[in-house]
């Protein structure tokens, strides 16, 4: 992936990186799982801080962290606005399987620091997903959660954060997701315009 892909540009929250890293575990391109084992999804939690690095995870863990991954990938689909010519026709629906997962994660609410905050729980995988999910209370917080997307590129669905004036970012690059887009629109249509009658 390009830097462009990678940053969106200009400076994010933590939260906000955390969450896009987090759902970018799955290349959808490349068919690439960045946590599809345990001992990955243990390399992965402890690398990006939300877990020691002495973390241990199972295949429960893995099936948790993926419900948690795709869910947030549908929700992040769902921050394209119905203005967003690319966007989809109606927002998607949560799937029912996050809400489980979510509630399933050991997190406490605290008022310790004068602001109210999520804080996850123990340590281990459990409590590195907890981290990733407290992250979006944290995004939402600073204001960057409404800018996390997902590209509209079907064969691409890369996380990124929109950091256009009027938040309306339909792809993760212009250049490369864009123009895909764009030209198969447009051969679609010159199709169309001669096809026999």
């Amino acid at each position: 992936m390009d830097e462009q892909r990678r940053t969106g540009g200009r400076a994010e929250s933590t939260a906000a990186l955390l969450l896009r890293d987090f759902v970018n575990t799955l290349d959808v391109e490349c068919a690439t799982d960045a946590i599809d084992t345990p001992a990955r999804l243990a390399e992965w939690l402890a690398a990006r801080g939300p877990a020691s690095p002495r973390v241990h995870a199972d295949q429960a863990d893995v099936d948790l962290a993926r419900i948690l991954r795709e869910g947030l990938r549908t929700a992040m689909l769902a921050h394209h606005g119905p203005g967003d010519p690319a966007s989809p026709l109606a927002p998607p629906t949560l799937p029912e399987e996050l809400e489980r997962a979510l509630g399933r994660l050991p997190l406490r609410l605290t008022l310790a620091d004068g602001a109210p905050a999520l804080i996850p729980l123990g340590g281990g995988a459990a409590g590195g997903l907890a981290r990733i999910a407290a992250a979006v209370t944290e995004s939402a917080a600073d204001g960057s959660w409404p800018r996390l997307k997902v590209c509209l590129e079907d064969t691409c669905l890369w996380a990124f954060l929109d950091t256009s004036k009027n938040r309306s970012r339909s792809w993760c690059s212009m250049r490369v997701c864009g123009n895909r887009t764009k030209t198969r629109a447009y051969r679609a249509r010159r199709r169309t315009r001669t096809a026999p009658r």
